[in-house]
């Protein structure tokens, strides 16, 4: 893995566990010479990992559109900053960038972004790791509501497997390093071409 997305809030939350945990995330990217892709902001869960990767002087890549580029939110010590027109153009730059993907605590914009990265998995348009990293339980009602797609028929039960689950930032990157991607459907095969 050279480059990973990471998608999370805007917010730091009311715990502090989730901050520590963006923290350890960073640590990591740092340690294992991964570079960060991510929204490009300096609050909360984004400004933390970021501020984390910086501070030991690791690759940090925001992509930020020009909505938000107002000062009060875009990260100023970036260097490598992607102003973009809008966030579905975002979305696309960053795909294009990484290796994977890990969500973080967060909110609409957050769960907006894991879904989309599930989808291109799901279409077979890309074959990159999904993760998400389920601190202290965040994603649990989540996860629940995912089984329950796969119980109701809504879901493929080998599409609902293509999301990687971790409890820690150690538990999660092992399943991501160990992921190997499927191999596509012939069906799928022959549409593309």
């Amino acid at each position: 893995m050279k480059k990973i997305v990471v998608f999370c809030g805007s917010s730091l939350g009311f715990n502090l566990i989730y901050k520590n945990a963006a923290k350890e995330l960073g640590n990591y990217f740092v340690n294992h010479n991964i570079g960060l892709v991510y929204g490009g902001g300096k609050l909360g869960l984004m400004g933390v990992i970021a501020d984390e990767i910086l501070a030991k002087k690791g690759e940090v890549i925001g992509v930020i559109p020009k909505i938000l580029e107002k000062e009060e939110v875009i990260h100023p010590e970036v260097e490598e900053m992607i102003v973009c027109k809008n966030m579905s153009e975002r979305k696309v730059i960053m795909s294009k960038l990484i290796d994977a993907y890990i969500t973080l605590p967060g909110g609409f914009g957050t769960l907006d972004e894991l879904f989309e990265a599930l989808t291109l998995g799901q279409l077979q348009i890309e074959q990159k790791p999904v993760g998400l990293l389920n601190i202290n339980g965040f994603f649990d009602a989540l996860i629940l509501q995912l089984d329950k797609m796969v119980e109701e028929g809504y879901l493929k039960e080998a599409n609902r497997k293509m999301l990687i689950i971790g409890d820690s930032v150690d538990d999660l990157m092992q399943k991501i390093n160990a992921y190997k991607a499927p191999k596509l459907s012939a069906i799928i095969n022959k549409v593309v071409k």
